[in-house]
């Protein structure tokens, strides 16, 4: 391996380490550390990426990361530079859901709860708020987002969110785009080959419809189903970790009770005060799954592995064969148009998830005090979660 390629890998390894405050704070590390200082990338083509990583399902810090190793080095160098990403945090998470069940009872360790997991809902209110403010620019826009709040809240049914997805896309790009580029896709379709492209499109579809061929009775089936869950949340997350977390709090939590309320939001609060990605909550979701359904330690190692995987692998696959397009796809303004309608209906599941998360609270105004003040916290000044969190582990201990 080149010596150019080998200092990349080091400071990735670095900047796994150091990546606090979720993608909006790791584009701008980025930006410092592999284009100003060691001109691995240009900003240009950061910039690029990142808009990417946008239009696309899946973990977009994550994906802007591999984006760039892919162009340093290649596939080899983007699939080592995910696993040096992606592990640390991710073993991290799964060790909590480990050593969950041995401090959940201690007394200490609730009253630190009490504190982080109002916490926690606040700093998805903030990222629901900031999502709304964004996105919500037009009156089709804020309809989406309200229909598929309504939506979510009275099928709850975690099949819906595909539907609501695609009528979102397909509203916002037939409505904004305004004329026929058909000189344009052509162009870009001359140059892939389709049996790339079907060999692309049947692992997705392969790997989605592995939970429906499984019998739900099977007692080997719960891994299989975890991966097909897993997989089919990073096939259909846009936006990162923001929308990842309401929407597996929906399906994990309020509709199959994989773990409760407060797994949930200790593990989530636990993940905002480590460095990478937002995804590798999704260790500490599988782990507790596995170990609430009785499958011991091997069981919860490996649910950790099927969380990780699946819901890395759409993203992974997408950022791996779509960037060497990226240049023309680019200009097709009837993917990017679709983006706005995606959006609107993502602030719409979080917004869902918000109210599902605040009904534990009850009648416990101190709770919806410390969600109040995070939310203020995070908006007004700036404090990062990491630390808000911090400062709830230490409330919690005197």
């Amino acid at each position: 391996m080149k010596g150019r390629q080998l200092l990349f890998l080091r400071d990735v390894f670095l900047y796994t380490f150091t990546a606090f405050g979720g993608p909006q704070a790791h584009i701008a590390v980025l930006l410092r550390e592999f284009v100003e200082k060691r001109r691995y990338v240009t900003e240009e083509e950061l910039m690029e990426l990142n808009a990417l990583s946008q239009i696309m399902p899946g973990p977009s810090s994550t994906q802007t990361l591999v984006g760039i190793a892919w162009k340093v080095g290649g596939l080899r160098l983007a699939l080592i530079t995910f696993l040096i990403w992606i592990l640390p945090s991710a073993a991290i998470m799964c060790a909590a859901a480990i050593s969950y069940k041995i401090f959940a009872d201690k007394d200490k360790f609730t009253a630190i709860l009490r504190f982080i997991q109002p916490m926690a809902v606040g700093i998805v209110a903030y990222a629901t708020y900031t999502f709304a403010r964004k996105f919500l620019q037009s009156k089709v826009t804020t309809m989406l987002a309200a229909g598929s709040l309504i939506a979510t809240l009275i099928l709850q049914n975690p099949y819906a969110f595909p539907i609501l997805i695609l009528l979102g896309g397909i509203v916002s790009s037939a409505l904004e785009t305004q004329q026929p580029e058909n000189e344009l896709r052509v162009k870009l379709f001359a140059n892939v080959n389709p049996n790339k492209v079907a060999y692309f499109i049947g692992i997705l579809l392969l790997f989605a419809a592995l939970g429906a061929i499984i019998n739900r009775t099977s007692p080997f089936s719960l891994p299989i189903r975890l991966f097909e869950n897993f997989y089919r949340n990073g096939i259909l997350i846009f936006g990162g970790g923001q929308v990842l977390v309401p929407l597996m709090y929906t399906e994990f939590v309020d509709l199959k009770h994989y773990l409760t309320n407060s797994e949930f939001l200790s593990g989530y609060a636990l993940q905002q005060a480590l460095p990478g990605p937002t995804f590798a909550f999704t260790s500490f979701v599988g782990g507790i799954s596995m170990g609430n359904r009785g499958y011991g330690l091997a069981g919860q190692i490996a649910g950790s592995l099927v969380a990780i995987i699946g819901i890395n692998l759409p993203g992974l696959i997408l950022i791996l064969f779509i960037v060497p397009f990226w240049n023309d796809l680019k200009r097709i303004t009837l993917i990017k148009n679709s983006l706005s309608g995606i959006n609107a209906v993502a602030v719409g599941f979080m917004a869902t998830a918000l109210i599902q998360l605040t009904k534990p609270f009850g009648p416990d105004w101190m709770a919806y005090g410390l969600l109040i003040a995070t939310f203020l916290l995070l908006n007004f000044t700036k404090i990062k979660a990491p630390l808000i969190i911090v400062i709830g582990v230490v409330l919690g201990l005197l």
